[in-house]
């Protein structure tokens, strides 16, 4: 049979999942939507659009079947909805957001509010196995005792985490290996205004210098790190998460300096090096370091 399609003209199948299917081809040829990538899914009875862009401006493309003569197609909705979010952290402010935690025991009861919580320290550990699990430090303003909860009925949260075998490491943007395991630990060194109140509230606490240090213990397979260590020069790292399913963890240390490590002889095993990193501000960008968070939470 003779194709009958010129130009942007699609040949209509044996049947609905043949023409989707033809249909995907030729958007796919030209994924570009709003200048952003975009690939096209035939399913039996329709296409699927998934734009390369993350958040709201992902969503940002209007869906429309109004092809003259009709389609006798329907849209999901006036544009693309769903996909991921991208949340920049940023380190170098000394205002730092607060918020109130409710604690509660609801078999006793006993429901605690702490007010003006300010977080001070956050760290977790990567290893070659298990869960990630963060350990986060907090400084309140006030406690508040009461018989009922304060807080309602709290939405319930579709908690993904990320696995240890989702993490990875990189120097300058090139990924470093023979890593055993690694610390990261930042803290804002909050201080504390404890003066004398009727309330027993303190006044407040307030940053101090920012600090981002850390711990990496290497199999002594090349001289990387040791050299950097020797030179006294300043390196990136970036530690991060990915899954499967677009949701990301980033960290990057703009400017860390190692010191030089001892490296013993324990035992017919291979030999490990463990460096205690600190970063520093950077010149470019000006800042000590940037977390990059992908989720579906759409602000916070």
């Amino acid at each position: 049979m003779v194709s009958g399609a010129v130009g942007n003209q699609i040949n209509i199948g044996a049947n609905l999942a043949a023409t989707m299917t033809a249909l995907a081809v030729v958007l796919n040829a030209n994924g570009t939507v709003g200048g952003a990538f975009a690939t096209y899914v035939a399913t039996a009875t329709a296409i699927s659009i998934t734009r390369g862009v993350l958040g709201v401006a992902g969503n940002t493309v209007t869906l429309a079947a109004s092809i003259a003569p009709a389609s006798n197609g329907t849209v999901s909705a006036a544009t693309l909805t769903g996909g991921l979010n991208s949340h920049t952290f940023m380190s170098g402010s000394w205002t730092l957001p607060s918020m109130s935690i409710e604690v509660g025991m609801p078999e006793v009861p006993r429901f605690a509010m702490y007010s003006g919580c300010v977080l001070d320290a956050l760290s977790w550990s990567m290893e070659r196995s298990g869960l990630l699990s963060s350990k986060v430090m907090l400084v309140a303003q006030g406690e508040t005792i009461a018989g009922a909860t304060a807080a309602g009925t709290p939405a319930a949260i579709t908690l993904r985490r990320f696995g240890h075998f989702n993490g990875a490491i990189k120097r300058d943007g090139v990924a470093l290996g023979n890593i055993v395991s690694a610390e990261v630990t930042y803290a804002n060194n909050l201080d504390r205004i404890e003066t004398i109140r009727s309330d027993a509230k303190i006044d407040g606490a307030d940053p101090t210098i920012a600090a981002l240090t850390g711990k990496v213990e290497v199999r002594f397979a090349d001289t990387t790190l040791l050299t950097q260590a020797i030179n006294g020069t300043a390196a990136a790292l970036e530690f991060s998460y990915a899954l499967a399913s677009g949701e990301g963890l980033t960290l990057t240390a703009h400017a860390v300096y190692l010191p030089r490590p001892r490296i013993e002889i324990k035992g017919p095993k291979g030999v490990q090096a463990s460096f205690d990193w600190q970063a520093a501000l950077a010149t470019s960008p000006a800042r000590m370091c940037t977390i990059v968070l992908v989720n579906n939470i759409a602000g916070y």
